[in-house]
């Protein structure tokens, strides 16, 4: 019989955003700091079929990126992608559609699927979107075929053809631009 869930192994890349700020309590600030990724949520799901392997190429607010950023990124998708495994890429949700747009101008249709997720609240606090993007991005990377996606509470919507839309706190389809 064929096994139906043979172990895959994902890549996620980390470049910082919501989902990855903690808080500092003598600053009484959230901030990136360091990935918070693999301590805080990865070690507490139960993946038997997935083998996650973690890289961090930024640690940033995604306000902050500029082009050479999204270069950086789109320039870690495509070495990453060469190991023919899908990808996760965490960041923030204020620019993840023009980071995914900014890398799918640069590479087209990527040989693997890629996919983009982040929070709209931090990872460690309790109505944290977080670990469901996370799951979904995770279960969507095995699932979809090769391009660029952003899953996003219960949603896979393609790239290009997501926005953020801040009156709802979720992102949509929107029509792609010629």
């Amino acid at each position: 019989m064929t096994d139906l869930n043979p172990t895959t192994t994902i890549r996620i890349l980390t470049t910082g955003g919501t989902i990855e700020k903690s808080y500092c309590e003598a600053e009484g600030t959230l901030k990136n700091r360091a990935s918070i990724i693999r301590d805080g949520l990865i070690a507490a799901l139960r993946l038997p079929y997935t083998r996650l392997e973690l890289e961090s190429v930024l640690n940033k607010d995604s306000l902050e990126m500029d082009d050479g950023d999204r270069r950086q990124i789109a320039d870690a998708i495509a070495r990453t992608a060469e190991q023919g495994e899908p990808i996760v890429v965490l960041h923030g949700t204020d620019t993840m559609s023009d980071t995914a747009d900014y890398c799918f101008g640069k590479l087209g249709t990527p040989a693997v699927p890629v996919v983009f997720t982040g929070a709209m609240k931090p990872m460690g606090f309790i109505d944290s979107d977080a670990r469901q993007n996370v799951i979904e991005a995770l279960l969507a990377a095995r699932l979809m075929p090769p391009g660029f996606y952003i899953a996003f509470h219960n949603r896979v919507l393609p790239i290009p053809g997501a926005r953020k839309n801040r009156e709802t706190g979720t992102f949509e389809a929107v029509a792609a631009k010629p």
